[in-house]
């Protein structure tokens, strides 16, 4: 924020995370093979969410807390390139949504807001742990909880971050489908266009005002 209290602007600086995201989709395709240029290129545009953070809006403990998140979803990113690596992708992540629902809080509370939220779960995770092997259970029941609390806790805290944790929650919802149950067309493309729409929309809520951020 600048000490005017006037909010920044913003626009100017999200050019280089659009360009890098159009750079992985331009460069991806489905016979690469797994590399660290390749782990590099999917990273950039969550790296430069962290940039962006730390130099339009280095103080306060809620950027603070999205820029860690944003640093563990990197992790993450990277982890996810190699198929072998996929548990700890999915460790990397879980930090990175505990460090989202440190940011978000609990207030407003919103209760009101679980119903919905455990409705389009419970039968979307309750058909996933048909298809999971059976190391994959335990993880990945304790990851869709978690998720599903973030998900909660975003549409409480309204704004760009209700819709951040939605698309988040649909390219988990897309890559766990793909995976584990049944291919989909153009898979990859539906949940890193998601996924990366959701990564700035959460980020972006660094600079809506309190009042905002409450509706």
């Amino acid at each position: 924020m600048s000490s005017n209290g006037k909010q920044p602007h913003v626009g100017r600086w999200l050019s280089p995370f659009f360009l890098t995201c159009a750079v992985y989709f331009l460069l991806w395709s489905p016979e690469n093979q797994p590399s660290w240029v390749g782990a590099l290129i999917k990273c950039l545009p969550i790296l430069y969410l962290v940039v962006f953070l730390w130099t339009v809006y280095p103080g306060g403990s809620y950027s603070l807390l999205l820029q860690g998140a944003l640093v563990c979803s990197a992790v993450g990113d990277s982890c996810l390139v190699w198929p072998e690596a996929f548990l700890h992708g999915m460790a990397a992540f879980t930090v990175a949504h505990l460090l989202y629902l440190w940011a978000f809080g609990l207030t407003p509370l919103k209760p009101g807001l679980l119903l919905p939220v455990l409705l389009a779960s419970i039968p979307y995770y309750g058909l996933l742990l048909w298809h999971l092997p059976p190391d994959m259970v335990l993880p990945l029941t304790a990851y869709s909880l978690l998720l599903a609390v973030m998900l909660w806790r975003g549409l409480a805290r309204g704004g760009s971050t209700c819709w951040g944790a939605l698309l988040f929650t649909l390219s988990d919802a897309v890559l766990a489908w793909n995976l584990f149950v049944h291919p989909l067309p153009h898979a990859h493309l539906v949940v890193m266009a998601t996924y990366y729409a959701a990564q700035i929309l959460i980020a972006l809520s660094a600079f809506q005002s309190p009042r905002l951020k409450s509706n």
